[in-house]
């Protein structure tokens, strides 16, 4: 269960987000549905199409499957997605 402690090390994909700030001023205010990830960026598809959004540099408000919103530095999710997944399993496992 994704929660706000470990968002971090989480699967991104599929849960809504909003850029409430960004370098590029174009992107505040792009929200939409996480549809994929690399190391540096995140896809979100929304109202204004798909649009491909630099994490460093970006804020970003994440709305958890449960409501809670989180809001993240994208400078924090500046690592392979599979990176988080692999620190879940190993969190697991123990």
């Amino acid at each position: 269960m994704i929660t706000p402690r470990n968002i971090l090390r989480h699967e991104l994909i599929g849960l809504e987000v909003l850029v409430i700030g960004a370098s590029n001023p174009a992107l505040h205010g792009l929200s939409g549905r996480i549809i994929d990830e690399t190391r540096n960026t995140l896809v979100i598809r929304g109202d204004r199409g798909t649009k491909r959004v630099q994490k460093a540099g970006t804020r970003f408000r994440f709305t958890l499957p449960d409501g809670v919103l989180v809001e993240i530095d994208g400078s924090a999710l500046v690592m392979a997605p599979e990176k988080r997944t692999n620190a879940i399993q190993k969190t697991r496992g123990k």
